[in-house]
């Protein structure tokens, strides 16, 4: 029988309404090297068929483990049946070859008297399951370990980021416990990623070719390359990017390219982290502990209260985009304003050039101060008036209205607001007519945007958000590292994961 602590560290789980489908991917995913699963028989309209198809499989894939789940709808699951019927099933599942059954702690207290029959057939994993928020650990645990099992699962929704981290602990707490511990949802993705550095059995991955059986589950393919799960270990570095929305980055594909590239020991993380959690955020930071993170929207200006040191260029923008912590102490610096610059630098000359700044945000802040420094007559417009007004006057531009620039013209024009980014790619500032000689949009997903689309119609010249997206993150690996940024790698991994949205 394997044993729990030598199982796989990715389990693929198969949750599929019929028999004939989850045996399918379970043959496409052992077919392209994958050993460990789990069998979701309460997914099946009738689950004794899940019996079957783990024989049917193991036959013909001796060298997989299974671990058979029947999950009783009244613990987060969909089998309907009773806890007698839900034994007879994952017994009959142990017989056919599961080296393991997943039981929940709510079945199991029904049933305590049969547990040691059914642990002599397969390994025991007691699991917990909370979809509404993270709960106190320790008293969930010990409600758990009052029933003896091979291993213990503890799957909450994450409502805070510091619930990562208490989710994560939960293997220290335990050293000689085995543990499956995840944080459930976009927020809770980390946890996917991180539990190898914090002692975790295994994590659960969602098939290649279909949707997982949770929320947050990625594929295997994705754990395995992109964030290189099965080579972390603790002394491997943290870092991320905090924003709210995340799932759009190109962050995360970009630097843990580059982190390969490289060869440094390091994983680059989304951290979903909404505007009011920000403090919290940064206190999950010293606790796991991350090295460094990006910051976009909408935290660029409110991070700095929680930095010790500002690079003088950052502070004078009131925006920080890139963050670290050297010698115990945070550390924040801005590279979205040199690489406004140095792109815009390529095509014209910005001495006593004339440029339209859209937007007042963290990245118009960053846009703003750099163009001045390098010597530009800027004028800023936007929605939000008073930040406008505020910006134009801090950086010595002029303010300008939407209506008044039909009959302006300008050397150059740099958006930087959320306008045509996706998911909402059809918005565009402007409705027809582009008044600048040559157009850098922030936004680089999609790759080409609606603005980028119609300045090219126009015959303007154009900088796609992409070149500046690349110089600044090329900037902030050089700064986390101390070594030159592989350019060229980060810019086709950039390339890769932005064409299959064009398509």
């Amino acid at each position: 029988m394997t044993s729990v602590k030598f199982l796989p560290s990715i389990c693929i789980a198969l949750g599929f309404a019929d028999a004939g489908t989850l045996l399918d991917h379970a043959r496409q995913e052992a077919e392209e090297g994958e050993t460990f699963f789990e069998f979701r028989l309460d997914y099946l309209r009738r689950p004794d068929e899940g019996v079957r198809a783990i024989r049917d499989f193991l036959e013909e894939h001796p060298e997989c483990t299974v671990l058979a789940t029947c999950r009783r709808r009244q613990s987060q699951g969909r089998f309907n049946g009773g806890v007698e019927e839900q034994l007879r099933i994952l017994q009959a599942a142990a017989k056919a070859g599961a080296a393991a059954v997943d039981l929940e702690i709510e079945s199991a207290e029904k049933c305590a008297p049969a547990l040691p029959s059914l642990r002599s057939e397969a390994k025991l994993l007691l699991s917990y399951h909370n979809l509404e928020a993270t709960p106190p650990l320790a008293a969930v645990l010990k409600r758990m370990m009052r029933h003896p099992a091979d291993a213990y699962k503890i799957a909450a929704t994450a409502r805070k980021p510091s619930d990562l981290h208490r989710m994560l602990a939960v293997a220290k707490l335990y050293p000689r416990t085995r543990t499956v511990v995840l944080s459930m949802g976009e927020m809770g993705f980390p946890s996917r990623v991180l539990f190898p550095l914090c002692g975790g059995a295994f994590t659960y991955a969602a098939p290649g070719s279909a949707e997982g059986t949770a929320a947050g589950q990625v594929s295997a393919r994705v754990l395995r390359h992109l964030f290189r799960l099965e080579k972390l270990s603790r002394s491997s570095k943290v870092y991320g990017v905090v924003a709210d929305p995340v799932g759009h980055s190109l962050s995360p594909v970009v630097h843990n390219r580059a982190f390969q590239a490289r060869r440094v020991d390091a994983v680059y993380l989304p951290f979903l982290v909404p505007l009011a959690q920000l403090k919290d955020f940064m206190q999950l930071a010293d606790k796991l502990p991350v090295a460094g993170f990006s910051v976009t929207m909408p935290h660029k200006q409110k991070v700095l209260r929680y930095l010790d040191a500002v690079d003088p260029l950052a502070r004078r923008i009131g925006a920080v985009n890139t963050v670290w912590k050297k010698a115990g102490k945070w550390r924040g610096a801005n590279t979205d304003a040199p690489a406004v610059v140095a792109p815009l630098a390529r095509h014209l000359r910005l001495a006593k050039a004339s440029v339209l700044l859209i937007g007042s945000g963290g990245a118009a802040r960053s846009a703003a101060f750099a163009l001045a420094d390098a010597g530009a007559r800027i004028s800023v417009v936007g929605i939000e008036l008073d930040q406008v007004r505020a910006l134009a006057r801090a950086c010595g531009g002029v303010m300008l209205l939407e209506e008044q620039l039909p009959k302006l013209h300008f050397d150059a024009l740099v958006h930087a607001t959320p306008l045509g980014m996706f998911p909402r790619p059809e918005q565009c500032y402007f409705k027809d007519r582009i008044p600048a000689d040559v157009v850098l949009d922030v936004v680089y997903n999609p790759l080409e945007t609606l603005l980028i689309r119609r300045a090219r119609e126009q015959g303007r010249t154009v900088i796609p958000g992409l070149e500046m997206f690349l110089e600044q993150a090329a900037r902030q690996f050089e700064t986390w590292t101390g070594e030159s940024a592989p350019r060229a790698v980060m810019e086709k991994a950039a390339m890769e994961a932005l064409r299959p949205a064009q398509t």
